[in-house]
Formats: C-alpha cells, structure tokens, sequence
C-alpha cells in the first residue's frame, strides 16, 4: 500500500467515506444525453467521421469523433454564449444533467456543501483562436474582455459553479488523457475531507485549426480516410488514433448522505492510483504501477476484475505496452477488455470520464460495450477484447485506465451499486 492509496488514508481530518456515483451526464460523439449516447455505444455505432466544424480538407487528417446535434442555444444563455469556448458549453450540459439524475439540488443544501473538480486538457481553443485572429487582423481593441478567463482550463469548473451556486472545494485537474480519472480521484479526496457531493469529470473540444494543428505537432494521429479503419486498438493494423470532443460528467458523493436522502448509486469509486511512466530500463510498462496500487486501494486482487475499459492508445508500441500490463495482471486472455472510445476518438480528459461512464452503466446493465474497428486483434496483443457486439456478462467490478501524454498514468475501480 503505497503512494496514493497511502496518502489517502493519511490525510489529516480524513474520514472513512464510500464515494459512490448518483449523478451521470454525457455529452460525446453518439449522443448528447447519457441514454441517447449509451444505446449508441450499445449498438456499436461509430460515430467518427468528417470534419465538420472547419475545413479540414487541407490537412493531412481530416477524421474526428464530433458531437453532433448539440445546439449552444438550447443549454447555455444568451448572456453566456460570448463568454464561454464550447467546450465550457458542452460542460455545462453535462453537470446540469448529472445534478438532474443526481436528483441533488444545490440550493437545499448549506453553502460549502457541494464543490467541483474537472478536468481539461486544452482549455477554450475555438475561443481563443478567434480573440487571436481578431488581435492580428483588426488590433488589440477588439480582443474581448472574456478572453482573460474562457480560454483557461478551470474555465469549465468555474462556470458550473457559478450557474448551480457550488460554492464548496473546486479546481481542476490537467493531466491529458489521464485527467478524467484523476479529477475523481481528487473529488474522493474531498469527501474523505468532509465535502458532501462533487460534481467531477472531464470534457474537452478542439476541433478548430488551431487546436488541429496541436494536435498534428504532438503526432500519434491516423491518417486513414475511412471512418471504420481509422483507430484500430490492438490491431496488427493500427496506425493511430483521432480525436474527438465530449466527455461525461458525475455527481459522487459519501455512500451514507447519499442513503440518506433517498439516492440511488449507479456505483462506488472503489480504488484510484496515479504514477508516472517507470524509469527507463525498468522493463516495467507503462500503467501496471497504476493498475496495481488502484486494486490494491480497492482491497480487491487481479482476480475479482470482471472488465477493463483500455487506455486503447492505437498506436502499436503502446498497443504492445498495455497488453503487457494486462497479461501481468490476469494473465493472457484473461479478462474481458473493451475500449468504446473507438467509436467516439480520444477526448483528452473527457474519454477516460467517458469510460467511467460506460463502466458504470455496463455494471447497472450487465454487458460490455464493444470496440469497433479492430478486426484482428495483434499476436503480440494476447486480450481477450470485445469486439463486434456487447457481450452479456455477470459484472461486479471494472477496471478503467487511462494514460496522457506526458507521462500520466491512471487507474479506476468501479464496482457495482448492488
């Protein structure tokens, strides 16, 4: 028992408290709305395709995981709009349909009762490109008075707090890809320290020529034109990933309140780990550090894990190197794996949340979503992966990981509410 786990425990004022999620929204490629998005996800449904939110066609990637059917108007106020980027906007949709399922009403409770912790890879990018063109198209007086906030990564933490009156601990979590996972874990934190609920998560969107271009200088991308053969996770195949937007957002809050006032659990955040990449020459890959401290903070062994929502990085070393970590843990095909996000793109800090997502509802339902795309799973990929349809199984407990660029690993356990 170490690191995070350790530290947890260790905190002055901590208290022994079951996080438990009754709160879920989703907003991603698939569906806007966790249902809508769910029986997307159930259905296999690749919701990659073209881009459409700026012209991509002279770029040598022109695939994203876009979320479609979302109208600004409809979620944010006219007063809000030239304030926010959309990824705030597609954040605000998100919290305000998981304090809706979460059945929580801000206003009922005292003051500091409930906070927010989100995670955000980029901050407002459509946002600030536009300020920027303005700067040097047209001069500094017309670079607006918002720019100084809706581009900044707390910018989606800040306005749910502001429009539900959450007035407890708030701040936000930037670790890439990882940040999902991480921004619950730091919401558990709070519990233990005596905060009622958070709302917690991760969304992010950079679909626009300047996010673009980040994301082509940071590599990794396939270039493939056809939707279905762009992301091929453990693949012999692969040859890269694509981004997409969304992500999901949970009211998690102490297991006793929750009971208390009459809430139902979709599930308990179990166990929580983060680390860094393993020295050079350890031999060690990358998330097994995680995975291990995560189940160990869970009180569970390899042997109670019945799902693991992959990192699914598509990209063949690191295809190879979580492989590796999952045939150290439960040994060759021996778990279920799945990675849903081949139908939405990596979200940066929203698709690890999605995964939780997903996790939490394949626990209330009792199937695995499956990883479309992927035909012939590598040799040196020994998963047993879910693909082509759900997959009907008895679930109690999944694993979720994540990585992000930079060195971030993390790792989730979730297990069922009943």
């Amino acid at each position: 028992m170490t690191a995070l786990a350790g530290q947890e425990r260790g905190l002055i004022g901590a208290r022994d408290v079951t996080a438990v999620v009754t709160g879920l929204g989703v907003v991603a490629p698939g569906g806007v709305g966790t249902e809508s998005w769910w029986a997307s996800v159930l259905r296999g449904h690749n919701a990659i395709g073209p881009v459409t939110r700026f012209d991509a066609s002279g770029y040598p990637v022109r695939l994203a995981g876009e979320v479609s059917g979302f109208t600004d108007e409809e979620h944010v106020s006219g007063r809000l709009l030239p304030q926010t980027d959309r990824v705030t906007r597609l954040a605000l949709a998100a919290a305000a349909q998981a304090l809706e399922t979460a059945a929580l009403d801000p206003a009922r409770l005292p003051d500091y009762a409930v906070g927010v912790v989100t995670a955000n890879a980029a901050g407002g990018f459509e946002f600030g490109q536009r300020e920027l063109q303005a700067l040097w198209s047209r001069g500094s007086r017309h670079v607006g008075a918002y720019q100084s906030f809706a581009w900044f990564y707390a910018a989606n933490s800040g306005q749910i707090s502001i429009r539900h009156g959450l007035r407890g601990p708030s701040g936000v979590v930037v670790s890439e890809q990882a940040g999902g996972l991480d921004a619950v874990a730091q919401a558990r934190r709070l519990l233990r320290r005596g905060t009622g609920a958070v709302v917690t998560g991760g969304v992010d969107s950079t679909l626009c020529p300047w996010g673009w271009t980040a994301h082509l200088a940071a590599g990794g991308l396939s270039t493939a034109e056809d939707p279905d053969r762009a992301y091929l996770p453990f693949d012999a195949a692969a040859r890269g990933h694509v981004v997409g937007e969304g992500g999901a957002l949970f009211v998690v809050e102490d297991g006793d309140t929750a009971r208390a006032r009459g809430a139902d659990a979709l599930g308990v955040v179990a166990g929580c780990a983060a680390t860094f990449d393993p020295a050079p020459g350890t031999g060690r890959p990358r998330l097994l550090s995680a995975a291990e401290l995560a189940l160990a903070d869970a009180g569970i062994t390899p042997a109670d894990v019945d799902v693991v929502f992959a990192d699914a990085a598509g990209e063949r070393a690191a295809d190879r190197a979580e492989a590796q970590t999952l045939t150290a843990l439960f040994g060759p095909f021996g778990v279920p794996v799945t990675a849903p996000k081949t139908m939405t793109g990596r979200l940066l800090s929203g698709g690890s949340a999605v995964d939780l997502a997903a996790a939490l509802l394949a626990l209330r339902d009792q199937v695995i979503p499956p990883t479309v795309g992927t035909r012939r799973v590598a040799d040196d990929c020994p998963v047993d992966l879910v693909t082509g349809a759900a997959r009907p199984a008895r679930l109690r407990t999944a694993l979720v990981l994540a990585r992000g660029r930079g060195g971030f690993n993390a790792a989730t356990v979730l297990r069922a509410a009943r």
